[in-house]
């Protein structure tokens, strides 16, 4: 088989467990992750054409994923900055679980409280990356925020991938020292 041949009719049955576990990991509700597996199904048919086959099936099929998940948030985070965004992004390599905005709370629990806490946080968030460097708070915000690229961010700011990812790891830690002192 030619590594740029895709195998839609096998989808389901190889990559729907996997990409419903990704996409369970991220949203925390069954229906949406559900949702999110089929729109990755559907965008990645419509997108065939376009596939070049420089990466496994699976590992395509999960970049398209995850920019579901990313547009998800987006879609329910109307206003930029809001602190219900919860990705991840790093590898797993580094404490996963561990990083600021993986600490809020479930912005679709049911309890009131959730929301006035969301708010507050989103706030004390807010304050912190602002005492942040001014670059290490614009690229916090671009990746983390903003959900930008990589690739998108360096080329906006004149940087390489490797200072990007010093900085957010600089910008991280700061946070998290500020949020224990203000907030947790």
């Amino acid at each position: 088989m030619p590594a740029h041949e895709l195998h839609p009719e096998n989808w389901v049955d190889q990559y729907a467990d996997y990409l419903f576990n990704y996409a369970i990991t991220r949203v925390s509700d069954t229906e949406i992750a559900k949702d999110l597996v089929q729109e990755t199904f559907f965008a990645g048919l419509k997108s065939a054409k376009n596939y070049k086959g420089d990466a496994a099936e699976r590992t395509w099929l999960i970049a398209i994923l995850k920019r579901k998940v990313i547009d998800h948030y987006r879609k329910i985070n109307s206003k930029k900055g809001k602190a219900e965004v919860r990705m991840s992004y790093n590898s797993g390599d580094e404490d996963s679980g561990d990083w600021l905005e993986e600490k809020v709370a479930d912005p679709f629990g049911k309890g009131g409280d959730d929301t006035i806490e969301n708010r507050e946080l989103g706030l004390a968030i807010q304050d912190c990356i602002s005492k942040l460097p001014k670059k290490q708070s614009m690229v916090f915000s671009m990746k983390t925020i903003q959900g930008m690229s990589t690739e998108d961010i360096c080329n906006e700011l004149g940087i390489n991938p490797s200072n990007l990812w010093v900085m957010i790891h600089r910008a991280r830690t700061a946070l998290m020292g500020c949020m224990n002192q203000n907030w947790f």
